[in-house]
């Protein structure tokens, strides 16, 4: 996941979704999705983009469960190609 464009929508087009669940009124589910997205998928997406700019291994990507590890690689992730 190098190219950027791919990695913000893949971060993106789930919080539309959630966005979509919330408005509708399902606020169970909304809370349920929004746990699964802030914390396993988050971590996947990241962790995949840091081993394909080869930053990390596979292996390191449980890590980012950490908060300020994930802030080490911030102009990684957002910002640079």
């Amino acid at each position: 996941m190098k190219n950027i464009l791919i990695y913000y929508m893949a971060i993106l087009i789930p919080l539309v979704l959630l966005f979509l669940i919330a408005q509708s009124g399902h606020s169970t589910w909304f809370v349920v999705l929004l746990l699964i997205y802030a914390i396993p998928y988050r971590m996947l997406v990241d962790g995949q983009r840091l081993v394909s700019k080869k930053l990390i291994k596979w292996a390191e990507t449980w890590k980012l469960l950490v908060p300020w590890i994930r802030y080490d690689y911030f102009m990684e992730l957002y910002f640079r190609k």
